[in-house]
């Protein structure tokens, strides 16, 4: 089979379309016949070993795919051959097949196809554990989100509207706010690209503050970091939760006087800690969004697809934030 390797720490150039060897599924596991794999954030840095998780290599990126599961391993009685399902498999999912843990393998259901179910898992299920489980978001609060037409962003909007909440999108382009007020955004607009100076810092937390409104915002959905995580906890109202999501702008430095003066809370989201320790909550997560794409309140934006062959040019179009919605991979 065909899989897209990582031999050595590097960017989407130093990957190689190889062929290995099929793997066989160990007790527990099941292998997928992978008909589609969603690209995220973590592929860009997994493969430069700046990620939480570093595998041995030779390794393929991708943690999320569709497919049908042609092999079962030992034990596994909860699946069968052939079997249409999605999975969570941590790494891999760039190859014409993967294993996955049992328990991480989800029943795709009739009606969702394969690009739709690879596409649901990190950027859907991150976001909302993030909104639900850890900012606590109810009906007619202000959610601000920072990064807003990107993968976990489009789905923070869509579910922040889904829960009732009143969404603020904030984007680096005009044609992402677009892409973000289509996704059900109540307002967009549009930040400067960082680093800032102290001025600069000053005028972004403004920006904020009107975009927000005298209130602040109830939860901040901050999946860009950087410079932009201390402007928009300034920005944040009282007993606000600042959820921190990812920092592809860089680690933000966060004044500590801040959270006191409101009140507020900063809550880390480790959505794949969350789905190992806390299975049954992931399973309840993935029922409700299963309920919310088949009735239509959620819709993965899927911007491009791309062969296996080329599967390195979507990792570059995430590493430069080029990207929009969900970029798809289909074997």
């Amino acid at each position: 089979m065909k899989a897209l390797l990582s031999h050595q720490p590097g960017g989407p150039d130093t990957l190689s379309l190889d062929e290995v060897a099929a793997p066989q599924p160990g007790p527990g596991q099941v292998r997928i016949a992978v008909k589609a794999a969603a690209l995220n954030y973590p592929d860009t840095l997994i493969i430069r070993d700046l990620y939480q998780f570093k595998p041995p290599r030779p390794f393929a990126p991708g943690g999320e795919v569709a497919g049908v599961i042609d092999a079962l391993g030992d034990g596994v009685t909860q699946h069968k051959l052939g079997d249409r399902v999605i999975a969570l498999c941590g790494n891999g999912g760039l190859a014409e097949a993967v294993l996955a843990p049992a328990s991480q393998t989800f029943a795709l259901p009739d009606g969702i196809d394969f690009a739709n179910g690879a596409a649901l898992q990190y950027t859907y299920g991150t976001s909302y554990h993030a909104l639900k489980d850890r900012g606590r978001l109810k009906a007619g609060e202000t959610l601000l989100v920072l990064g807003a037409a990107g993968g976990v962003g489009l789905a923070a909007v869509e579910l922040g509207k889904a829960l009732g909440a009143r969404v603020i999108a904030g984007v680096s382009s005009e044609a992402k706010a677009a892409v973000a007020r289509s996704a059900g955004a109540d307002e967009a607009f549009v930040y400067p690209r960082a680093p800032f100076d102290r001025d600069g810092q000053k005028a972004l937390a403004e920006l904020f503050k009107q975009a927000c409104g005298a209130n602040g915002a109830d939860v901040v959905y901050d999946a860009i970091g950087g410079d932009y995580t201390e402007a928009a906890l300034r920005a944040i109202a009282w007993r606000g939760r600042l959820l921190v999501v990812g920092f592809p702008a860089g680690i933000a430095k966060i004044p500590a006087n801040l959270p006191l003066l409101k009140g507020a809370d900063v809550c880390g989201v480790f959505w794949g800690a969350a789905v190992a320790r806390e299975p049954a909550g992931y399973h309840a997560d993935l029922a409700e969004l299963f309920a919310m794409l088949a009735d239509g309140r959620i819709k993965p934006l899927i911007s491009e697809r791309y062969p296996l062959a080329r599967a390195a040019e979507g990792i570059a179009a995430l590493e430069s934030r080029q990207a929009v919605g969900k970029l798809v991979v289909e074997p």
